[in-house]
């Protein structure tokens, strides 16, 4: 890096000026430069050189070397000691001022940096050298295209984006590209294109849709710059199809403006965090620290998957963290470090924050630039204080011209280099400008840097005595003071920083909102969003010379000038909305890139659409107008903040645990001496191997010995209390007396923790789990893994879903349900207030009593499953099923169909599902007979395996053509298998009657008489299941598979005639060889006789 040298004794103007000149000539290049001057005239200095030389060896001749010295100093002074002459005597000129430059230069910046180096930021000035850069650089939040790829492709969709924000959003998908029909595993299907031209030709596409809807969950409801960002980015988010559910922690000022954003608002408490069914959403938004602990419901299935966009726009926490550290305070550091990890991005609104995060990034930091925190502070700030009365309090006159020299605001109290630097570029501008009582007018340099009670002010002093500049023409303030109030009073403000930020400076933001000119570097993150002579003044990094030029056009008869008003007023126009398109663009940018589209999703518009975005000022025209707003004293220490902050409530709930594992130095000392040796150890293990010994013999004893076997009722209480401490036990208990006598149980099918609070209580239902790690521990739900260990394989247990949970409970149904009907219900149908109510389940319970047919009982329809109001009236079966499935559900199910029933291609196979006005089951919430469920679990079985057959002979075995998203495809066959109950029941002849969850009503639908001339009876009928079922079974018990990956053999029992047979051959063949065995026992005996022993008598030897 180049430095100017900088002369303190010269007290010419001119001079000063001249060494500034020589200054940047000496920066670039010496080779550069002489090539310059060498290459015009190379032919005439070559011939210069030889007399030149020539006649100073002649001169230099052996003689009287002291007398000839004498006489060269006298006639040519000096110059004559040097033995060059000519060309080579500018050369050497020119080295010897780059050399007297260099060593000025380094004596100068090693002086101020020795005043600088006085403060005890030692670890971080060690690890940032002079001439490098902190940055911060996400290590795995990385944007892609975007969108693009899916905007081109056809699209089934019928509802915007959900996302949920908790004053929290939605993140992390991948996106496949659809197959086309050419693919071999549905080589049936219609082009996607002219599916679409179907549904908009009918208008059923348009119609009725469902939001697109994400969860916002708000920290608080304050009026605050915080809320100003946040409603900003909705409304935008809006314009571009999102929708939004708003959840508050606690209620505020802004409740009103939120209302009109998204609705109704909820209020969350502790309480009613593990009662959300969050997976309704796209994507999940917390914008505060507050927030933290609705994102613990988050963290356990199935909620993890669901994205979710952590705002953190406050440093509380960070100031707080290396306080954490040096305690050693573990347990908390770790707690926040995993609500951390939760989150599928933490976003910070600029650089310096995640740095200060450090300790807990889990690589999931990433920066969105832009933020009106630092123009509400100003505008609020100008409201309420006058600069003359702030220039008077401060010692400061009113013609004054206050030059503020600002640096970068990371670094409060740690690095000197800043500022060092700083002071080494503004040298020449100081000297001209602040040490002579002749310029008009009277400058102060004030320096905005470091704290205040390091002793900044008497390092700057001691430089400004060091240069020779003017008493009191030096002052310095801290960061640490009212920074508003020294940006207010200044009529200039200087850029000094070394450190080439990533973001905009936020001190430059305030001042440009202050109406005050702005002098800055040529950094390219600046001159970004500002214009060079328009807004601000630009000049060459390092460069005295320039940074002299941009000044004087601000200064006009030692005031300021026109142009620097001008600047002034145009930066401050520029200041109110400079960044809000970044932030906005920013995070719409994020969410196409890491949110979940599913598939009956309509994809937002494009970022394109988003132009002049602005923040919402007028929603807080009062608070800017009267200089009001909502902005909690922090830093001072506010007592009402520091009582409801969830970082200082957490800190004194682990308070007593970091108390009992801080030990005092006593109790160090004591634990110390009383530590075991390795001869305690010794002693220890002999007792516990004699007590050992002693056991054994003393069971050995009790063996031997006849012992009262006691009275029965002792026994049996012994007995029962062994069985009760097993868990698995538990699925004989209290549970399942609870339900003796009952008609019907049902099982309420669920995956993780997670849904626990979604769960049922009572001799109604009982839980099936799909995990054995997420089982209730003090229940008697089923492990539905235990029970088909397929489900052991996370693969199929994410691709069958809840019909995985149907398999394990029809495995053996005998050892575990005997009751005559059976029921299912997902743990959603609670989530989606769709569960039974006490009245409904009464009616159930009655209603079954009397029911004598084959019926089956509905109660969550496929309309009110993600919200298609009223789509029973518009879209037909196949087309609400072709929305949830990427529009590849018809096509998926005939190619089944053939493949099942070995049907020729030509024959149709999508079994029609009329539009009659009727409603179909969704969320597997369905009562029917326990032999009715046996055979629908047979048809299941068969159709799973033929959808998984086509699945793993497609071309692209890995991509999943029933979605259209990363997480949908990981559930691929869920949504189909959702569905197939409706198929199944309408075309087998079942009752289908439809209970209200609520009233307790019930409806038939679909009746059985109106069916006539659409039922495919002959392809449910239940003699055809049954042989296929046994063909299938007598395929898998001779090995002859049809495939290497074939399902069916796993999703339940295998039985058909051929092991009826064999096995009662087995047991035949045992009898008889049991018969056979007695037989020829009695024959020996007859032959031989039966010999006694004589007793008493001796055996002879």
């Amino acid at each position: 890096m180049g430095r100017t040298s900088i002369r303190p004794d010269s007290d010419d103007e001119n001079a000063s000026t001249n060494n500034t000149t020589t200054s940047l000539l000496s920066f670039h290049s010496i080779r550069d430069r002489l090539r310059f001057k060498r290459n015009p005239n190379h032919s005439q200095a070559k011939s210069q050189t030889k007399p030149a030389l020539h006649r100073y060896l002649l001169r230099n001749r052996p003689t009287n070397g002291t007398a000839a010295v004498s006489n060269r100093l006298n006639r040519k002074g000096l110059f004559s000691l040097f033995p060059f002459r000519g060309t080579y005597l500018l050369y050497f000129m020119a080295f010897l001022a780059v050399f007297a430059f260099a060593m000025a230069s380094m004596v100068l910046q090693s002086s101020i940096a020795s005043v600088f180096g006085s403060e005890t930021g030692l670890p971080v000035r060690g690890a940032m050298k002079l001439g490098t850069r902190l940055r911060f650089a996400p290590r795995r939040v990385v944007l892609g295209d975007g969108l693009d790829r899916l905007r081109s492709q056809p699209r089934i969709g019928v509802r915007p984006p959900r996302i949920g924000l908790d004053v929290h959003n939605k993140t992390c998908s991948l996106f496949r590209v659809l197959r086309d029909s050419s693919d071999e595993g549905f080589k049936h299907l219609k082009p996607k294109e002219e599916r679409m031209e179907e549904y908009k030709s009918t208008g059923q596409m348009m119609k009725d849709y469902k939001e697109l809807q994400k969860i916002l969950i708000l920290g608080n409801m304050t009026k605050d710059p915080r809320s100003l960002m946040l409603i900003t980015l909705v409304r935008n988010l809006q314009r571009l199809g999102y929708v939004f559910k708003i959840y508050a922690v606690e209620n505020g000022t802004s409740h009103s403006m939120w209302e009109q954003m998204g609705g109704q608002i909820s209020i969350l408490g502790p309480e009613q965090y593990g009662h959300i069914d969050w997976s309704i959403f796209e994507g999940i938004i917390a914008d505060s620290l507050e927030a933290k602990e609705a994102i613990s419901s988050l963290m356990q299935e199935p909620f993890h998957s669901i994205p979710l966009i952590w705002v953190i726009q406050e440093d509380t926490l960070a100031n707080r963290l290396p306080v954490y550290v040096e305690k050693g305070s573990k347990n908390l550091l770790s707690d926040w470090k995993s609500t951390f990890s939760r989150a599928s991005v933490v976003v910070f609104p600029d650089f310096s924050l995640p740095m200060l995060y450090s300790v807990l990034d889990t690589g999931n930091f990433f920066v969105i630039t832009g933020s009106p925190v630092d123009v509400w502070a100003a505008e609020i700030y100008s409201k309420n204080h006058v600069k003359y009365q702030l220039r008077k309090e401060n010692g400061f006159l009113l013609d004054d011209i206050l030059v503020l020299v600002v640096g970068s605001s990371f670094f409060y109290d740690e690095l000197s280099w800043d500022y060092a630097v700083a002071m080494h570029d503004i040298g020449p501008l100081l000297i001209k400008y602040a040490r002579r009582n002749n310029v008009e007018g009277s400058f102060k340099f004030v320096f905005l840097c470091g704290n205040s009670t390091d002793g900044y002010n008497n390092a700057l002093q001691e430089v400004a005595s060091r240069l020779g500049l003017l008493q009191g023409s030096i002052r310095h303030y801290g960061l640490n003071t009212d920074v508003n109030s020294v940006l207010l009073m200044a009529d200039i403000v200087l850029y000094g920083s070394s450190q080439v930020e990533q973001g905009f400076p936020s001190l430059i933001i305030r001042a440009m909102t202050f109406g005050i000119p702005i002098i800055t570097p040529d950094y390219p993150i600046i001159k970004k969003h500002v214009i060079d002579g328009a807004n601000v003044i630009f000049y060459q990094k390092h460069n005295p010379g320039d940074l002299m030029r941009a000044f004087s056009l601000f200064i006009s008869n030692g005031k300021l000038s026109k142009f620097a008003r001008t600047v002034a007023l145009s930066g401050r126009l520029l200041a109110k909305n400079m960044l809000a398109s970044d932030c906005i663009t920013g995070y719409a940018r994020l969410l196409e890139n890491l949110l979940n589209f599913p598939s009956d999703a309509l994809l937002p518009g494009p970022i394109s659409q988003l132009q002049q975005v602005s923040w919402e000022w007028n929603l807080f025209r009062k608070e800017m107008e009267h200089g009001i707003g909502d902005i909690p004293n922090i830093e001072q220490g506010d007592a009402s903040y520091r009582n409801s902050s969830v970082v200082y409530v957490l800190e004194k709930e682990f308070t007593n645990l970091v108390d009992s594992m801080d030990f005092s130095e006593n109790g160090n000392q004591s634990w110390a001496q009383d530590s075991l040796t390795e001869g305690d150890w010794d002693v220890l293990r002999d007792i516990e191997n004699f007590e050992e010994y002693e056991t054994l013999e003393r069971q050995e004893l009790e063996e031997r010995m006849d012992s009262d076997i006691g009275v029965w009722d002792d026994i049996y209480r012994k007995a029962r209390k062994s069985e009760k401490l097993k868990f698995e036990a538990n699925e004989r208990d209290e549970g399942e007396l609870e339900r003796t006598g009952q008609p019907v149980c049902i099982y309420e099918i669920y995956g993780g923790a997670g849904a626990w609070p979604f769960l049922h209580h009572g001799s109604l239902y009982r839980g099936l789990s799909l995990s054995t790690t997420a089982r209730r521990l003090r229940s008697d739900d089923v492990d539905a893994v235990g029970r088909l260990p397929l489900l052991n394989c996370t693969y199929y247990r994410d691709i069958l879903c809840e019909i995985g949970g149907m398999f394990s409970i029809a495995n053996r149904v005998d050892s575990i349900h005997k009751r005559p009907w059976i029921g299912f219900q997902s743990w959603r149908a609670a989530g989606r207030k769709v569960s039974l109510s006490i009245i409904a389940e009464k009616v159930l319970e009655e209603t079954l009593q009397e029911t004598k047919s084959d019926v089956m009982y509905f109660w969550a329809h496929l309309d009110m499953d993600g919200g298609f109001p009223g789509s029973n009236k518009q879209l037909t079966f196949w087309s609400i099923c072709d929305i949830l499935n990427g529009g590849y559900c018809r096509a998926a199910f005939e190619d089944a169909f053939h493949k099942m029933y070995d049907l020729p291609s030509h024959i149709e196979a999508l079994p029609p599902m009329p539009v009659d006005g009727g409603l179909w089951s969704a969320l597997h919430s369905w009562v029917m007979p326990t032999p009715s469920f046996l055979e629908f679990m047979m048809f299941s079985r068969m159709f799973a395996d033929s959808l998984d057959a086509l699945h793993n002979n497609s071309s692209e075995a890995n991509t999943c053509l029933l979605s259209s998203s990363n997480l949908e495809k990981k559930h691929c066959y869920c949504r189909v298998l959702e569905l197939l109950v409706n198929v199944w029941a309408y075309h087998s002849g079942r009752k289908m009657v439809y209970l209200d969850p609520l009233s307790g009503s019930l409806k038939e639908q679909h009746p059985i008489d109106q069916r006539n001339g659409f039922r495919w009876g002959k392809y449910f009928n239940f003699t055809l299941l049954k042989s296929m079922d046994e063909d299938l079974a007598e395929a898998a018990d001779d090995g002859d598979h049809p495939r290497e990956k074939w399902l069916w053999p796993l999703t339940g029992e295998v039985h058909w005639q051929g092991i009826y047979e064999r096995e009662r051959e087995e047991r035949y063949r045992l009898k008889m060889d049991k018969k056979r065995k007695t037989k020829e026992k009695l024959f020996e005996r007859l032959r031989h006789g039966y010999r006694q022993a004589t007793l008493g008598r001796k055996k002879l030897i």
